[in-house]
């Protein structure tokens, strides 16, 4: 056993000693020593019930002949952090914790991994930890929130950011923006739409790494516990079948992620954090992914924000696998890839059957025959840029207008609810990206105004930031190269016309060529606001390309 090298033999004796300090006793050292990595925390919602869950793995651990040995990883939730310098801090998380689970890890020579994640940095990382430690390993989420009523609704976060946007206009009162406050979070989880977190926590049932439900069973189900004690149970096998994470996420694991994707219509960050956990095994992910599988992927489900379900829904109809089992009709993923059940993909979702489809539709009958997600292109995006196309209304595919430009989120919103922006304008936001910011923030808070002014179907943002999950409409984010390294972003001049064009894959600066180069002549780097710091220390690891913030780690 790996954890040999601290519990047999004499030189060993020190590290004996301290382990009976820990009340470790004989009989445990003897058994796989099993890592369960824990991101419990009371700041943040999603994370407030894994001491629970923790548990539950422990005794699945136990039951299974292990022994079970707790420590932390920290999380930022993101609707706290929004909206101040705490964003910056949000993304570069997700490389704190991936770096600080290796070093614990490979420290004391765990056999084995339980990753107990569940919001929007902590599952990315735990991913890319999982990869680059390469032990068995098994993933168990905390599960998501349920959905908030109000009026007779169901309603998430992004209802009440949008309802703060509502108030700013006068369209509803005090009262009403109380009542959404009180109710549209009304469990723990992780927010209950097609947010992030739930997006990573059902692409790491795609990817392999967790049990069936580990993305849709409710936190506050106990059928949760049970999927933790059964993951506890599981890594136990992994660990006598050497089934590590290589073995799992490969090339063609990683596709069918970005497959089962585009047709849930995930959040645009899972296109920041899929490139991050490919890196971690020496896969080459270019973002131009994205379009070449969008253009064969329906788009099958419309969960909040794109529409009126929720992720307690996709659950009742069947899950994740449910909507494997549509793709699989038409041949659209690797069914012989390896998974932490000891079963390939195909033998997982043999049985299942989509149980509702209003909520997962056939795969001959889908919202759109091409995926959630677009990668556009052009003299403004010439790396690439990210839309949640199918969180974006009709008559916003094809838009022109001019461009409103504004070098920080603060101004942006100032303009936004202070009526100074209106119908058909292109709301720039600049020198938000990973060096720019620093920490690449995302514009949940600009997109959630527009909406709320009423603005949604009239009025586009674009930006070198990114975007939650959360987010609806013409939002086109990750525009690449970033205005801080004086990507085109940065040459917009108030006034220009921008032309998108979502099914062309087009984002374009009306601006000549000649007058693109004169503009670029003159610019000048705009002073970084944070000069000390893991910020600034972050701004200078990062790339800066069409991947986002992935940090320079050299390929196992």
């Amino acid at each position: 056993m790996r954890s040999d090298t601290v519990t047999k033999g004499s030189q060993q004796a020190p590290h004996r000693s301290l382990m009976n300090a820990l009340g470790i006793t004989k009989e445990e050292m003897e058994r796989p020593l099993v890592g369960i990595v824990s991101s419990y925390n009371e700041i943040v919602p999603g994370h407030m019930n894994l001491d629970k869950i923790v548990e539950a793995v422990k005794m699945g651990v136990a039951m299974a002949g292990g022994t079970p040995i707790v420590f932390p990883a920290i999380a930022v939730c993101d609707g706290i952090a929004m909206g101040h310098i705490g964003m910056k801090y949000s993304l570069v998380t997700r490389d704190l914790i991936a770096d600080s689970t290796e070093a614990m890890a490979l420290a004391h020579q765990f056999d084995a991994l339980v990753m107990v994640p569940n919001c929007d940095k902590n599952v990315p990382g735990l991913l890319m930890a999982a990869a680059r430690i390469n032990i068995p390993t098994i993933f168990v989420s905390g599960g998501p929130m349920l959905a908030g009523h109000v009026k007779g609704e169901k309603r998430s976060l992004s209802s009440m950011f949008e309802a703060v946007g509502a108030y700013a206009a006068g369209s509803i009162t005090e009262e009403e923006l109380d009542e959404f406050e009180c109710k549209v979070c009304p469990t723990c989880g992780s927010c209950s739409g097609m947010y992030t977190a739930n997006s990573m926590n059902c692409l790491t049932e795609v990817l392999g790494m967790g049990l069936q439900g580990n993305g849709t069973i409710p936190a506050v189900y106990s059928e949760r516990i049970r999927l933790a004690k059964h993951a506890g149970m599981k890594v136990m096998e992994l660990w006598k079948k050497n089934i590590c994470p290589r073995d799992i996420m490969t090339k063609e694991a990683i596709l069918n992620a970005l497959t089962v994707d585009m047709a849930l219509g995930c959040s645009t960050n899972s296109m920041l954090h899929l490139p991050a956990i490919a890196h971690e095994i020496g896969m080459d992910f270019e973002i131009d992914f994205a379009n070449g599988i969008s253009e064969k992927t329906p788009n099958l489900c419309h969960l909040a924000p794109a529409g009126p379900t929720y992720i307690e829904d996709l659950n009742e109809a069947g899950g994740v696998y449910a909507v494997m089992k549509e793709l699989d009709k038409k041949g659209l993923l690797h069914t012989d890839c390896l998974t932490v059940t000891g079963k390939t993909v195909k033998e997982n979702i043999a049985g299942c059957v989509n149980k509702n489809p209003e909520v997962i539709r056939p795969i001959d009958n889908p919202y759109s025959e091409t995926g959630g997600l677009a990668v556009l292109k052009g003299n403004l995006a010439p790396d690439g840029s990210v839309v949640k196309r199918s969180a974006v209304v009709e008559e916003m595919m094809v838009h022109e207008g001019p461009a409103r430009v504004f070098d920080c989120e603060d101004d942006a919103i100032k303009a936004i609810k202070g009526g100074e922006i209106h119908p058909g304008d292109v709301v720039v936001i600049r020198y938000v990206g990973p060096k720019g910011g620093p920490g690449m923030p995302e514009m949940l808070n600009p997109t959630s105004a527009i909406a709320g002014m009423g603005l949604g179907s009239s009025v586009a943002l674009i930006t070198d930031g990114r975007f939650s999950g959360a987010s609806r409409g013409a939002s086109i984010g990750h525009v690449s190269p970033e205005a801080a390294v004086g990507g085109p972003i940065a040459l917009v001049e108030e006034g220009d016309l921008i032309r998108i064009d979502i099914p062309g894959l087009n984002l374009e600066l009306a601006v000549s060529g000649e007058e693109l180069e004169k503009r670029r002549q003159a610019w000048q780097p705009k002073e970084p606001e944070v000069r000390t710091g893991y910020l600034a220390r972050y701004a200078s690891m990062v790339t800066s390309g069409n991947r986002g913030a992935i940090l320079e780690i050299p390929k196992n």
